[in-house]
């Protein structure tokens, strides 16, 4: 009899010592690579006779997708699909799903330690405390002018699971909040008690804008433009822990020298990782961490136990969950 085959087409753990063994349990035949920047013909070599492919980062696009003949389940590591065209899987009647509740108390943290890191201007404090200490004296100009958190207002893009943790951990900080998000349910707006608005009235009366909204290519792609910053306070500050793709980073650089608006937090970029000449880098109006919001010892073990689960259930017939695409039938419901 022929195995059931599994593989991991590309992986950010140390190494999956773990997976093998609870392969080898299920009698699997499991192989797995490092094919985040392979070619299409490349990945499809790895996986063309695979049942189900875990995939991170690498590109599922229409012409692979319909080259896989004998695939039943793509599962996403991780929270974002954007890198596999769920429209085309649902075409070739495979079932796509991801795992979005593994790490959204971190990029929560993530995002607000980015925001107080911003207001409170941690690296230009760093660079006076250095500043201080050759000069034997205080030397506090280039960090002025400082604002206080408590009072001021928090537009939230995006009020799924981790905008949702954001809008809770910042409200013992004292701030009042604009949501906005076209998607949400009345029943999430009562649980909240908000109302959301439109971007551009987020966008002028935000003193802190954070993004959480998933990557859509035809809907949230360079969201964040020369528009968008200009229609920003000069002393706003724009944290992204989403995607890096919504934010267009030159235009973004371009405004924080403008003076448009005061600070930005990035941990996501278009190009992974950036190219060391990104400008944004060598801004001093910038924070930019290496797209670490989900890392945790118990994300990273989460995720792994929840991706194995989802096997098991396929493997024993159970339906599985958080499926974003009805084979078939087209793209469900996000």
């Amino acid at each position: 009899m022929i195995k059931r085959k599994v593989v991991i087409t590309d992986y950010i753990e140390p190494d999956l010592d773990w997976e093998t063994r609870t392969f080898d349990s299920y009698d699997i035949d499991f192989a797995h690579y490092q094919l985040k920047n392979a070619s299409r013909e490349e990945l499809l070599d790895a996986v063309k006779d695979a049942e189900i492919i875990v995939v991170n980062m690498a590109r599922f696009d229409e012409a692979l997708i319909s080259g896989l003949n004998k695939t039943q389940l793509i599962i996403r590591h991780g929270i974002g699909y954007d890198n596999v065209d769920i429209d085309a899987a649902a075409r070739k009647g495979i079932t796509v799903i991801n795992i979005p509740d593994y790490c959204v108390p971190e990029v929560a943290e993530q995002a607000v330690m980015l925001i107080v890191a911003c207001q409170r201007k941690l690296t230009t404090q760093l660079h006076s405390m250095q500043c201080s200490t050759e000069a034997g004296k205080w030397v506090f100009e280039p960090v002025y002018p400082v604002y206080q958190l408590q009072g001021k207002t928090v537009g939230i893009v995006g009020l799924g699971r981790i905008g949702g943790t954001v809008f809770r951990m910042l409200q013992g900080f004292g701030v009042k909040f604009l949501v906005c998000d076209p998607y949400l349910s009345k029943e999430r707006k009562k649980e909240y008690g908000i109302e959301t608005c439109s971007l551009e009235d987020l966008l002028q009366n935000s003193d802190i804008v954070t993004i959480h909204c998933p990557l859509k290519w035809e809907e949230t792609y360079h969201m964040f433009d020369t528009l968008q910053f200009k229609m920003m306070k000069k002393t706003a500050i724009l944290v992204n822990t989403a995607r890096g793709a919504i934010v267009n980073l030159e235009t973004l650089d371009q405004a924080l020298r403008a003076g448009e608006i005061a600070q930005a937090g990035i941990d996501v970029y278009e190009v992974e990782p950036p190219s060391a000449d990104l400008p944004l880098l060598h801004n001093e109006r910038a924070i930019c961490t290496p797209h670490l919001s989900w890392l945790s010892e118990e994300s990273g073990w989460t995720i792994r136990e929840k991706i194995m689960e989802q096997i098991r259930r396929y493997m024993d017939g159970e339906t599985v969950q958080n499926i974003l695409t009805v084979p078939n039938t087209g793209p469900a419901a996000g």
